[in-house]
C-alpha cells in the first residue's frame, strides 16, 4: 500500500515492524519447541 500512497506510508511502518518482529518471533519459538521435542522425546 506504500507504494500506491506514499503519504500513508509513515501510519504503516508501525504495523510493518509489528509483523516483522512477530513472524521473528514465531520462528524461535517453533525453533525452540523443535529442539524440545528432539532432546525431550
Amino acid at each position: 500500500g506504500a507504494l500506491r500512497n506514499p503519504s500513508a506510508a509513515a501510519g504503516q511502518t508501525a504495523t510493518l515492524f509489528i509483523g516483522i518482529a512477530f513472524a521473528e518471533a514465531l520462528g524461535i519459538f517453533s525453533f525452540l519447541v523443535a529442539l524440545l521435542l528432539m532432546f525431550a522425546v
